[in-house]
């Protein structure tokens, strides 16, 4: 059977998240969404634990977990930051960790603990060494199952720019071993990945990172497999053995999308391609200060394959956007939450029965006996890639443009022509 899962997402005791991001919005919204499984996200946080405890049931057969009558199965799972020096460099990496009950949960926490507070934030901070702690997790269990976080993001992330690594056996060490997964995040994709032959042995997976519920964060980036039956083993398995057979495809947002695609600086509206970047050596042509690195420059750095490489047996992906934001866009809104964009919304999931059935497989006819002409198109330009999106830089998300809006283009303030500032460039 086909599933779908999101297995990196963050409770309400996370930074930056909303008190409202209960496991009940979790479950509504998945299901919503296209979901089978999801992440519990921070089971590392004693009070994100205890309400899996209460609220959730456990199915000690497939390692999973359902709210009372709920459909979308919950995986256990939690995100950390490790901070650790190496060679006489301050280095910030975050990992993802997957376990399969309880038990094992509360033993990770009980082992963790030692190296940080974890009652600060769902996500906690840990003063030990990645390669320590992957040795802590899985001497807890090999059932566990542990990879670095959006592995590209120029903050927190194992190749990123200010603190990460050129080498993923220089943070992991002997326990790189024990690393079968390596997480795109949103501003890169596998074919980005591709252009680097050390990567070849790891399983690519893509998951949301949701700080929210709402469905144009929750299951932005997912996994899909083929597996016998919807649990932990299967799903881990899957990505452990790189099997394409279980392992079918990842769904990813464009990567221009994220937040860190291009280089630039945002507080000088300043954004920049890999190739226009290098021509400034890496400085703002307003402040003269540090470029933040996108993750573009970043991959052109370590590559050593073209652009079009495909290696064999390479798992596939599909890119694609969140409806709400394809509907924003059509709406010529800054919002995908408006009145107008729900009843949109809400009228394709009732007709389809959840957002990626909308996005992967209604035909134009169907969607046009729905929604209006502009928006049915839109959905299919998105599927098949021909929609434009200015890229994101610096902490700041691309954006979705459809024809010959405007207004949209007075939002974005972008660099276009790099010869404005070859004079007194640094």
């Amino acid at each position: 059977m086909q599933v779908v899962a999101d297995l990196h997402i963050h409770g309400r005791f996370s930074r930056a998240t909303s008190q409202k991001l209960t496991l009940m919005e979790l479950d509504k919204f998945a299901k919503i969404k296209g979901l089978n499984i999801i992440g519990t996200g921070d089971f590392t946080h004693p009070k994100w634990l205890k309400e899996i405890t209460e609220n959730l049931l456990f199915d000690r057969e497939t390692g999973t977990f359902t709210l009372p009558h709920g459909q979308v199965k919950f995986m256990m799972t939690t995100e950390v930051c490790t901070v650790f020096d190496f060679a006489q460099l301050i280095k910030k990496v975050h990992h993802v960790i997957l376990t399969p009950d309880l038990e094992l949960a509360t033993q990770i926490n009980e082992r963790l603990s030692k190296y940080g507070d974890l009652s600060i934030d769902g996500r906690p901070t840990l003063n030990v060494d990645a390669a320590t702690l992957v040795e802590e997790v899985i001497s807890v269990s090999h059932d566990n199952l542990i990879f670095p976080s959006h592995i590209w993001t120029p903050w927190f992330g194992l190749f990123g720019a200010f603190s990460g690594f050129d080498r993923i056996e220089d943070c992991y060490e002997d326990m790189t071993k024990h690393i079968h997964a390596l997480e795109t995040g949103l501003s890169s994709d596998p074919a980005m990945n591709w252009r680097l032959s050390a990567l070849d042995r790891f399983t690519l997976v893509s998951n949301s990172d949701s700080h929210s519920f709402w469905p144009w964060r929750i299951g932005r980036e997912a996994n899909v497999f083929e597996v016998k039956k919807v649990g932990y083993y299967e799903i881990v398995n899957a990505i452990r053995s790189k099997d394409v057979n279980q392992f079918k495809f990842t769904i990813e947002t464009d990567p221009a999308y994220g937040k860190y695609h291009w280089t630039g600086h945002r507080s000088c509206h300043v954004s920049l391609s890999s190739a226009d970047a290098k021509k400034l050596n890496g400085f703002c042509p307003v402040c003269r200060r540090k470029l933040t690195k996108g993750v573009e420059q970043r991959i052109d750095e370590l590559a050593d394959r073209p652009s079009n490489y495909t290696p064999e047996k390479a798992i596939g992906f599909v890119r694609l956007l969140p409806l709400s934001e394809i509907i924003a866009a059509v709406l010529n809104s800054s919002s995908p939450s408006t009145k107008r964009a729900w009843e949109l919304y809400n009228k394709l999931i009732s007709k389809f029965g959840n957002e990626y059935a909308v996005l992967l497989n209604a035909d134009e006819d169907s969607l046009k006996s729905v929604v209006d002409e502009r928006l049915a198109k839109a959905i299919i330009q998105v599927r098949q890639g021909t929609i434009k999106i200015v890229p994101g830089y610096d902490g700041i998300y691309g954006q979705l443009l459809l024809g010959n809006h405007s207004k949209s283009e007075d939002k974005i303030v972008k660099q276009s022509n790099i010869s404005d500032f070859f004079q007194g460039s640094p």
